[in-house]
Formats: structure tokens, sequence, C-alpha cells
């Protein structure tokens, strides 16, 4: 960013309060803004709500309660809201005198929603059994490579062997299903615009860049996400492959994800016993006095009036992660031109950890510790082959023409909701239907179905 002209104007355009779909002027008098609406049509959307049994880290459910989509999806547009407010009062007080009055009037109130909602559906995408869901998806296509293919488009295959819970979360929040609403949830622009860690095609994936690392959007919402990334000022890089730089929202969404799930990661294994309560209250005190935001001395004082182990870490897990978002609200501001001209590159959590190496500590030991503990590996193996499994028993027979389609081929789209068949469309359309029903299954749908087309379970359920 050269110039402070250039700044001011794209401060004026970075949101926006279309929605996808034709949205209707309602007569009604509705007290809450756009951006909150966004947050309640989440809140109370089936796609958000099945996010309660999908796995976050650890197997669902227990004796011991631990963090599920759902509940870490709340706790990140709490943290997020807070980032979403101290950035939008930082932007008023810095940029005041080159803000439009309605400029003015969303950094001060409607900022916060904005990265609240964005927060809130930012795993909305992501199938049954996390990551192992993901690959299980890709992995399918690979391995089914020499019967697939043929059927797509370079663009269309490489969606489906890359296949990645960013891009559908904007496809769960827009598409529109057979009966349902057109534009999907009809969320605002500056909300999808706030989820898009990767704004590019698969096509335009690369691991050499923080923007296309993986990627943004499928073929069938291209057009949808280019209207999203006009209207809010995203900065185009390439057009073939179709890629973006980042939203300059998009960096406090990622930044309130990170914070949650590494410190709130810690806090689950050391309620179920995986990890010893010493080392996880030292890494939390290491982190904070590190961070030096908490005065430590204070913090250490005042853990020693905590009887209950568990209060304990509750205690360093809350101090933790006022920290890390006050640090990372500190580096958004040190690079905020940076960000909005498209040239950062480092996530703010990637740089939180150069600057306090307890924070890296906590990661490596999650790693070893944590994400590599037997019982992690076994939901994330078992995962794997449930759902693979499914689209093996979906896939195949809905890229055939109905007159070659065997009789348990036929029996098996039966099972497929009416909603994600997609039969007058193109063959990627229809196998996207499949995705579309496949991905948003919970774990124990997921799991309850395969156990049942395999034969495991049989008789009669309502």
């Amino acid at each position: 960013m050269t110039g402070f002209t250039a700044l001011t104007m794209d401060l004026n355009k970075l949101y926006s309060d279309t929605r996808t779909g034709a949205v209707m002027q309602s007569a009604n008098i509705d007290v809450r803004t756009d951006f909150q609406r966004d947050f309640d049509r989440i809140i109370f959307s089936s796609s958000f709500r099945r996010l309660q049994n999908k796995t976050q880290v650890f197997p669902l459910p227990g004796s011991v309660f631990v963090h599920n989509r759902l509940t870490h999806s709340l706790e990140v547009a709490s943290v997020g809201r807070s980032l979403g407010t101290l950035i939008g009062d930082f932007i008023i007080k810095k940029y005041a005198s080159s803000l439009s009055d309605q400029s003015k009037g969303f950094f001060n109130y409607g900022l916060s929603n904005v990265i609240s909602s964005a927060c809130l559906c930012h795993d909305i995408g992501n199938p049954a059994f996390g990551h192992s869901g993901e690959d299980a998806i890709s992995n399918f296509f690979i391995k089914n490579e020499s019967s697939l293919k043929s059927h797509f488009s370079k663009k269309e295959w490489l969606d489906f062997i890359n296949f990645e819970g960013n891009a559908n979360a904007i496809r769960v929040l827009t598409h529109q299903q057979n009966g349902k609403t057109e534009g999907g949830m009809m969320l605002t622009y500056s909300t999808l615009s706030a989820i898009a860690k990767y704004p590019c095609e698969s096509e335009g994936s690369c691991k050499a860049f923080t923007h296309r690392k993986k990627f943004g959007f499928f073929q069938s919402e291209l057009k949808t996400f280019s209207d999203v990334a006009t209207a809010t000022s995203m900065i185009l890089d390439q057009t073939d492959p179709l890629i973006y730089f980042r939203h300059p929202f998009v960096w406090l969404v990622e930044a309130a994800d990170d914070i949650c799930y590494n410190i709130i990661d810690l806090e689950d294994a050391h309620r179920l016993g995986i990890i010893g309560h010493d080392e996880c209250r030292d890494l939390l005190v290491a982190l904070i006095g590190s961070i030096g935001i908490d005065n430590i001395a204070k913090v250490k004082k005042r853990l020693d009036n905590f009887r209950d182990k568990n209060d304990q870490v509750s205690y360093l897990r809350a101090k933790a992660i006022y920290s890390l978002t006050m640090k990372s609200k500190a580096i958004y501001e040190d690079h905020f031109e940076a960000i909005l001209d498209g040239s950062f590159i480092t996530p703010l959590f990637n740089q939180v950890k150069k600057e306090c190496p307890a924070l890296q500590l906590i990661t490596d030991f999650s790693i070893e510790n944590i994400y590599n503990h037997r019982s992690v590996l076994e939901i994330e193996n078992a995962g794997y082959n449930v759902m693979y499994e499914l689209l093996m028993h979906f896939v195949p027979p809905i890229i055939k023409d109905k007159s070659s389609r065997s009789k348990s081929e036929t029996k098996a789209i039966k099972l497929i909701p009416s909603q994600f068949l997609y039969a007058e469309g193109s063959k990627y359309e229809m196998v996207m239907g499949v995705l579309d029903y496949v991905s948003g299954m919970t774990d124990n749908y997921a799991t309850d179905l395969y156990r049942k087309i395999k034969g495991i379970d049989i008789g009669m359920t309502i």
C-alpha cells in the first residue's frame, strides 16, 4: 500500500449487506442489523445444529464431555466477537476522518457481528470425522480414477481429489438444494468473505502461499464467490485459475479458530487424563508469561486459590486465550496496511509463535501427545473407512445412466434424500449432490448408515 487515499477507499468498500439469492424486502420491522441476522440464521440452521455430533478431536460422547464441532464453533465466535470489537475500535480511532458515516457505523457495530458470524460457521463444511473424513473423500476419487475421471472436466476432477471443508462451507451456506430456498442461508457477502481462508479454485491451490495453501470454493460456487469477492473489494491475484488475496476480515476469523483449538484441545486432553496436570499447567503458565500481557506473578498467586485441578486449568485457559487475543490484535494492527493490500503472508497465530516460543512448545507437545493419541487415531481410522465405504455405495451408481443401473444400484440411490438428487444436472452436479449428503452427515448418522448397508446391523428403524 503506497498511499493513504487507496487505504481510505478500501476501508469504505470492505463490507456489503448484499445477500445470496433473490432476497425479497420484508415489510416487517426488524430491530436486528443485517449482520446480526446472519448470526441468527446460522444458529438456527440444521447444518449448524449437526455440528453437535461431529468430532472435534476426541471420540464422542464419553463420561467426560469434551468439545465437539458445535461447542468449538461457539467458543471461536466468542473470541472472534472480541477481536472484531477491538479492531473495529482501532479502525475508527485511526481512520475516522477518512470513513463515511456508514463505514463508521459498520466498524463500530457491524464488524464484531460479521467476525462472530463467520467464526460460527467456519467449520460448517467439515464432513463427519473431521480431516479423516476429508481424506476419505479425496482418496476415494484418487483410488477410483480409472472408472471416474473421464466423466468430469479437469477442474471438476481437481475439486474431488482435493476435497476441502473450507470450500464445502461456501457451498453449504450458498447452494440451493432441491426444493430449498435460493441462495442457501442467504447470508451477507461480508460474512461469506470472512470465512474464505483460501480464496481460490482448486486448480490454483499451492502450499507455498498462505492464501492458496488449500482452496476455498468448488466450480459449482465459482460465480457466487466471484460476486462476493467483487462486492467486498477482494484483490484479484489471477483470473485463470481464479485466485484472490485474502479479505482483511479472514485473518481475525483464522486467529480466533487457532487460539481456541490450540488451547482448548490441551484442556480437553487434561480432563480426559491423556496428559498430566503438572505438564498442562506448566505449559499454560509458560505461555502466559511468554506473551507478557498478564502479570504472571499475579496469575500464579491466583492459581493457588483453586483447589480443584480442573478449575486451575480452566483459569489458565481463560488467561491464555485473553493473552493470545490481545497479542493477535496487536499484530493485526501493526501489519494492518499490509493486510489490506494483500502483501501480508503470515497467519497471526504463526506470528505469535515467532515472538512467543512457549506457544510453539504447546503445538509440538499437542502433536506428539494429543493428536497422535491412540483414541484419536482409532476414531480417525474408523471414520476414514466409514466415509470411504459410503461413497463407494453411492457414487458409482449415481454416474450411471438409469437404464444401465442394476437393481441394487437403483435401490442404493433411493436411500439418498430427494433434496440431494440433481437428476437433471451434469455428472459433476450429481456427484456433488452425493457429497452434499455424505459430508453433511453427523458421525453417528454416518456410522449407523454404514453398519446398515454393510449388513452389520439389520432391522427396521423409523
